[in-house]
C-alpha cells in the first residue's frame, strides 16, 4: 500500500498503529490576521509595512501604510495605539514601538516631499464629500484612488476638522497637520471652504453628483452636571481648545478651576492659577502628574 507524504502508518486510530497521538493529515500553513492588524482601528496592514520599514525601505513602507490610512504623521501623534496593547512581542519582552515608527514614517515622508500616486483611469463619477475634519478627508483621499472626482464642502473656514480645533497644537504641530491635508488635495481633490451644505439632495442636484459621503462630526463636548453651574462661567474643553485656535484667545480669568482630569486638562498659563478637580481620587487619573503652580483637589 503506497502511504502519500511520506507517512508509513496506516490509516487509523492511535492504538492501532501504535503512535500515541500522532496525526496522519498534512499540515496547512494558515495566514491569519496578526493581533497587531486586528487591534488597528484604522484596518492598518501594520504586519506589513513595518516589515519594509525594518529593512530600511522607508518609502515602500510608508506607501503601504497609506493604502489604508492617508495621514500617518497625524496618527502617529495622536493614536491611543491599541496596536501596542495587543502586540505579541509584550508576551516576550516588551510591544513593538508600532506608533512610533508610523510617526517616523509619517515625518519622513513630509521631509522627502512624496506624493500619493493619483488614479491611472478616471470613474467619470462625481462624489460630494460634507465635511473636511479627519472622516471626510480619509473618504476623500480612497474616493480620489478609484478614479472618482471628489470635492469637499466644509462649512468652517479651513480644513481639519476636530484634529484642528479638538488637539492641541503642541501635540499635533499645524504644519504637520496641513501638509498632509494637502497631501490628498494634491491628489485631485477639490475643497471648498466656509460652504455650509442645508439640503443636500440639492446640493447634489445643482452640482451633479453622483453621490454623496456626510462626514458632518459632532463637535460636542462631554457635559457634567455642576450644582449652581449657571452662577459662574463654565465652558467645556471643545469650546476652550476651539477659540484657542482662532485669534481671539478664550477670556477665562486669572483663576480657573479645571474639573477632570482627561487629557483636555487645560495646562497652567504663567499669568493665571489654575485648581483641577477630579470627581475621585485624582491618582486614578492617567494624567494625575501635577504642574509647577496648579493644585490638585479630589
Amino acid at each position: 500500500m503506497e502511504h502519500p507524504f511520506a507517512i508509513t502508518l496506516d490509516r487509523g486510530t492511535s492504538l492501532a498503529n501504535h503512535t500515541g497521538s500522532w496525526r496522519t493529515f498534512r499540515p496547512v500553513y494558515v495566514d491569519r490576521l496578526p493581533p497587531c492588524n486586528h487591534a488597528c482601528p484604522a484596518g492598518e496592514n501594520i504586519q506589513g509595512w513595518l516589515s519594509h520599514a525594518e529593512t530600511g525601505d522607508y518609502e515602500t513602507a510608508w506607501r503601504l501604510l497609506t493604502q489604508d490610512n492617508p495621514l500617518p504623521a497625524v496618527m502617529g501623534r495622536v493614536c491611543y495605539h491599541p496596536c501596542e496593547a495587543a502586540c505579541n512581542r509584550a508576551q516576550i519582552d516588551e510591544a513593538v514601538g508600532i506608533n512610533s515608527v508610523e510617526r517616523f514614517l509619517g515625518d519622513e515622508a513630509i521631509k522627502q516631499g512624496w506624493k500619493f500616486t493619483p488614479p491611472q483611469t478616471e470613474s467619470g463619477k462625481r462624489v460630494l464629500v460634507v465635511g473636511a475634519g479627519p472622516s471626510g478627508l480619509s473618504a476623500a483621499y480612497h474616493l480620489r484612488r478609484l478614479g472618482h472626482a471628489v470635492e469637499i464642502f466644509e462649512a468652517g473656514p479651513i480644513a481639519g476638522g476636530m484634529m484642528r480645533f479638538g488637539i492641541p497644537k503642541y501635540r499635533l504641530p499645524r504644519d504637520v497637520l496641513d501638509a498632509e491635508i494637502a497631501r490628498i488635495l494634491d491628489l485631485g481633490v477639490t475643497l471648498n471652504l466656509n460652504v455650509k451644505v442645508m439640503n443636500i439632495v440639492e446640493a447634489m442636484t445643482m452640482r451633479g453628483f453622483d453621490a454623496a459621503f456626510l462626514a458632518v462630526g459632532a463637535h460636542i463636548a462631554k457635559r457634567a452636571y455642576i450644582p449652581a453651574g449657571e452662577a459662574a462661567k463654565i465652558v467645556d474643553a471643545v469650546q476652550v481648545l476651539r477659540s484657542m485656535e482662532g485669534e481671539a484667545k478664550p477670556l477665562l480669568g486669572r483663576r480657573v478651576v479645571v474639573y477632570g482630569g482627561g487629557q483636555y486638562r487645560a495646562r497652567r498659563r504663567s499669568h493665571r492659577q489654575a485648581a483641577w478637580r477630579h470627581r475621585r481620587d485624582h491618582r486614578l487619573s492617567p494624567y494625575a502628574r501635577p504642574h509647577a503652580g496648579s493644585r490638585f483637589r479630589a
